[in-house]
């Protein structure tokens, strides 16, 4: 059974971590195209925010039979921040101009990258 949840988290922060670089590309592409954010693009981010959640589930399940992170705390705090991070950017970037919003999103999604990223290395 763990074996099954280690192998879906190691691939599920590695296609993440492609989705959200793919997610900040065309976001950006956007964004300088002075183009409002697509429906695709924003059900696109909240599938991203969903699999997060989906994601720090499988850690977690890890954590309670015994198989922490080999950083601990570190790499916890990396899953912990991107699933609040999505969310609440979205949220904020409702309130603002639709090319705002592009910015906003595309930027969360670079940044969300990172924590992916550095949440692997320290895995």
């Amino acid at each position: 059974m763990t074996d099954a949840l280690v192998f879906f988290h190691v691939v599920g922060a590695r296609a993440l971590l492609a989705f959200s670089v793919l997610l900040g590309i065309w976001g950006a592409y956007g964004y300088f195209r002075h183009a409002q954010v697509s429906g695709g693009f924003r059900s696109s981010y909240l599938i991203m925010a969903g699999l997060t959640a989906v994601q720090g589930l499988f850690g977690l399940a890890l954590f309670v039979t015994g198989h922490p992170p080999s950083r601990g705390v570190l790499h916890i705090v990396y899953g912990i921040f991107a699933v609040l991070f999505l969310p609440s950017v979205y949220g904020w970037a409702q309130t603002g101009s639709k090319r705002r919003e592009a910015v906003i999103l595309a930027g969360a999604a670079w940044i969300v990258a990172i924590a992916y990223l550095r949440g692997i290395s320290t895995g």
